[in-house]
C-alpha cells in the first residue's frame, strides 16, 4: 500500500528544497502519494517538475492553512488533519506550524511521525535570527522524529543555538543526477551565442536580495577582463541588476534569459560558474557546475568553502571583499588552464560526494525507518 505522505512548505517555487522534494517524490514512485501544502498558496512552480506518473494532491483552501495566528484552536485542526497521513514532512520556517500542531496534540491524537527538514534563511535571518523564532524552534522540534540538514554549518546552528540533540540531527548532503552533465544542449540558453574567443561567466539563481546579484554585476565590470555574463532565473530584483548594469556599462554584455529549467541542458555553456549570495548553505546550483567541470569564484558564505576542491578555495573570498572577487574573476577569465585545472578538480569532487543515489537512499532509509517500514521507498527489483 502507498504510503500516505503530507508535506509542508514554506513555498513550493522551483528553489533548491523543492527541487530536491521533488526529485525525492519522482524517486519514490508509486510507493508513495503526496499532499503538498504551501504557505504562499500560489507559489506551486515546482508542481511541473512531478513526473506524471506520481500521485500528488493540492488541496488549497481545502486544507488548513499553514499561515494564521499561532494558537491551542489553530493547531489541533492542523493536527486532526495531519492524522490522516502515514508520515509528515515539513520545509523550513513557514512550515513550523505543523510542527508546533504535532507538539501540543501528539499526546491526545495517533498523529503520524513528523519529519522537518531545514535548508537556511532569508534575507530577514542574514546577519543574526530572530529571538523568537529561535525560542519557537527549541520548544517544538522536540515533536519532530528527526531534523534533517544538508549543511555542516546548519548541523551547528540546530545543535547549539537550537539546542537540538545529536540523535535528532541527520545532516544529508544534496546530491544530483551526476551523469547527466556532459555536453551542453547547442540552444538550451535562449539569446545566447558565443562569438570566438567569449568567456562566459554564468551563475544559476532567484533573483532575489539574499542573492545579491548586483554584486556579481559589479565584480564582473570591474574584473578588468573582456567576458559575458549569463544570469539564469527570475525574480523581484530583475530591475535592480539591469540597472545596476547600465551603471557600470556592461549591459551590452548581460544576458538575462530568465528561469531555464534542467540546467544539465545549458550549465555547460558557462566557462566559469560565480555565486555572490549574502546567504548559502549547501547550494545545489553549485553541485550542478562542479559537476559540468566549471571553476567557481564565489563568495563565502554557509559550506561553499568545503564544498569546492581544495585548489578552488582560493578563489572564495568574504562577502565584503569585491575588489578581491573582481581580481579573482579577471584571472580566472584571463587563464585558460587555470580554469582547467579547477573545473576538473571540481567535478572530481562532485563524482565523489554528491551523487543524486546516495542522497535519495539516505532519505528512503530515513522515511523508511521513521513509519516503521524500512524498505517502504525503496524500489523492490
Amino acid at each position: 500500500m502507498p504510503v500516505r505522505i503530507l508535506h509542508l512548505h514554506s513555498t513550493f517555487s522551483l528553489g533548491g528544497k523543492e527541487a530536491r522534494a521533488v526529485r525525492l517524490m519522482n524517486a519514490f514512485g508509486d510507493r508513495a502519494h503526496h499532499v503538498v501544502l504551501s504557505a504562499v498558496p500560489d507559489a506551486l512552480g515546482a508542481r511541473e517538475a512531478i513526473d506524471p506518473g506520481v500521485v500528488a494532491e493540492f488541496p488549497g483552501d481545502a486544507a488548513p492553512s499553514l499561515i494564521g495566528r499561532p494558537g491551542p484552536r489553530r493547531y489541533w485542526h492542523f493536527a486532526r488533519y495531519m492524522a490522516g497521513f502515514d508520515l509528515v514532512l515539513s520545509y523550513n520556517w513557514g512550515a513550523m506550524d505543523g510542527v508546533a500542531a504535532r507538539r501540543l496534540y501528539a499526546g491526545a491524537m495517533q498523529l503520524p511521525p513528523l519529519i522537518h527538514h531545514e535548508d537556511g534563511f532569508n534575507a530577514d535571518e542574514l546577519v543574526r535570527q530572530k529571538p523568537a523564532r529561535v525560542w519557537f524552534r527549541r520548544a517544538m522540534l522536540g515533536a519532530a522524529h528527526r531534523l534533517v540538514v544538508p549543511s555542516e554549518r546548519l548541523e551547528g546552528i540546530a545543535r547549539t543555538v537550537w539546542r537540538q540533540p545529536a540523535a535528532r540531527v541527520r545532516r544529508i548532503a544534496n546530491g544530483i543526477p551526476l551523469e547527466r552533465f556532459g555536453l551542453p544542449e547547442p540552444d538550451a540558453i535562449p539569446g545566447f551565442r558565443r562569438a570566438p574567443g567569449d568567456i562566459v561567466v554564468g551563475t544559476m539563481a532567484g533573483l532575489r536580495a539574499v542573492k545579491n546579484l548586483p554584486r556579481l554585476v559589479r565584480v564582473f565590470a570591474r574584473s578588468g577582463a573582456a567576458g559575458r555574463l549569463v544570469i539564469v532565473g527570475e525574480g523581484p530584483e530583475r530591475d535592480a541588476i539591469l540597472s545596476v548594469a547600465q551603471a557600470e556599462g556592461v549591459t551590452d554584455r548581460l544576458l538575462m534569459p530568465g528561469f531555464l529549467a534542467d540546467p544539465a541542458r545549458y550549465v555547460g555553456h558557462f566557462d566559469i560558474f560565480a555565486l555572490s549570495s549574502d546567504s548559502e548553505q549547501f547550494p545545489i546550483s553549485l553541485i550542478e557546475a562542479m559537476a559540468a567541470g566549471l571553476p567557481v569564484v564565489s563568495t563565502d558564505v554557509g559550506d561553499i568553502r568545503s564544498m569546492v576542491s581544495a585548489e578552488n578555495r582560493r578563489y572564495v573570498l568574504p562577502v565584503e571583499d569585491e575588489a578581491g572577487l573582481a581580481e579573482a574573476l579577471g584571472r580566472l577569465i584571463a587563464n585558460r588552464d587555470i580554469r582547467h585545472r579547477l573545473g576538473s578538480a571540481n567535478r572530481a569532487v562532485a563524482l565523489q560526494r554528491y551523487d543524486e543515489k546516495t542522497m535519495i537512499a539516505a532519505y528512503a532509509t530515513l522515511y523508511g525507518e521513521a513509519i516503521g517500514r524500512p524498505r517502504a521507498f525503496i524500489k523492490q527489483d
